[in-house]
Formats: structure tokens, C-alpha cells, sequence
């Protein structure tokens, strides 16, 4: 597990920077849609929102899945089809957190200031689903059931699940995957000044 952290600690945090900008960028197309005071669009921005998280999310776990191809075919590293499950499990580390916090202050009435603390932290954190949360369900808002916070770091870890399989498989559903991940000066040798002469 400690190798595990050495290796992805930086996919980790790549993800969760990901989840914090689209978060702040959803948050805001969720208040100027409230501002024009239309529920449609405040759900049409926040599926938009989402989606371009999980394509984040998915770019980079499918890269991530690449690079162990070769590794694992050869046999220098094991066959873990779950890694990019376990990679987003870690990257939502912060908003297990707070939906923990939320939990507990709302099944026990403990707590009730870093319950508060906890939601609206995780109503930044999580600001892609702003706009689907507010909408009521059962006589009330979704964001007010607890278990929806727990739901809703479902979709990037399954995502990330299946996009770290087909990249270990390289396989590609648009031609974005044949890019190269470094560009070509780097990935061919120099030719030498002497050779310039010959």
C-alpha cells in the first residue's frame, strides 16, 4: 500500500485539483443561473458541470491505465483492475470527510457546528452538483438527505474504474487517446552536430 501512495500520490492530487476547479466553475454557473431565477438552467449547467468532470476524470485515469500496459503485460507489475477505482477512492478522501461529518450530525443531532462546517464545505468541494442538489425530492431539497453526499463520489470512481481498464487495454472511444504524451524532440534522440556535416 505504501508503494501504492508513492506511485499515485500525484494522480491523486491531480484529480482532486481537477474536482476543486470544475467544482468552483460549476458553483458559479449554478449562481447565475439562480440569478436569471430558471431551474432548467441551473440543472442543464450542472449536468454540463459534471460531465466535464468526469471527462477529466476519465482522461486521466485512462492515461494512467496506458502507462501500466506495457508494465503489466510484461509481468513487472500485477494486474489490478481495480487501481482506478482505489486512485479516485483516495482523491475523495476530503468528501467522505464531510459527508461523514454531514452524517453524523444528522442522524445523531452531535455536532452540530462541524456538521454545518462539513456541508458547506462540501457544497464548495463538490460545487459541479450544486445545481441537481437544490432540486427538492420527498418534500425536500436533495442536499438535505445525507446519503447523498456519500452518492454522489460514485460516478468519478466508476468512472475512473472503467477508464483505468480500457487504458490498460488501450483501447479508445475518440481519436483525443492517439495523442503522444510527450512531444516529439523529446521522445527521438538528437541528431548530432557532426552528422549535420556528413
Amino acid at each position: 500500500m505504501k508503494r501504492f501512495f508513492a506511485d499515485h500520490s500525484y494522480d491523486m492530487v491531480k484529480m482532486l485539483l481537477n474536482q476543486i476547479a470544475i467544482a468552483i466553475f460549476g458553483f458559479s454557473l449554478v449562481l447565475a443561473a439562480g440569478m436569471a431565477n430558471s431551474p432548467a438552467l441551473r440543472n442543464f449547467t450542472s449536468v454540463f458541470s459534471i460531465l466535464f468532470y468526469l471527462f477529466l476524470i476519465y482522461i486521466t485515469a485512462w492515461d494512467i491505465g496506458y502507462k501500466d500496459k506495457v508494465s503489466v503485460s510484461v509481468g513487472k507489475k500485477k494486474y489490478a483492475p481495480w487501481k482506478g477505482a482505489l486512485i479516485s477512492l483516495c482523491a475523495n478522501v476530503f468528501n467522505f470527510v464531510f459527508a461523514i461529518g454531514i452524517t453524523i450530525t444528522n442522524l445523531t443531532g452531535a455536532l452540530p457546528t462541524f456538521g454545518a462546517i462539513c456541508q458547506f464545505c462540501a457544497g464548495l468541494l463538490e460545487g459541479m452538483y450544486a445545481g441537481l442538489l437544490v432540486n427538492p425530492v420527498g418534500g425536500a431539497a436533495l442536499n438535505t438527505y445525507w446519503f447523498m453526499y456519500f452518492l454522489i463520489t460514485l460516478p468519478a470512481i466508476i468512472v475512473s474504474g472503467v477508464a483505468y481498464l480500457l487504458g490498460l487495454k488501450d483501447v479508445k472511444f475518440t481519436s483525443f487517446f492517439n495523442r503522444q504524451p510527450y512531444p516529439e524532440s523529446d521522445r527521438e534522440p538528437k541528431q548530432k552536430k557532426d552528422d549535420r556535416h556528413d
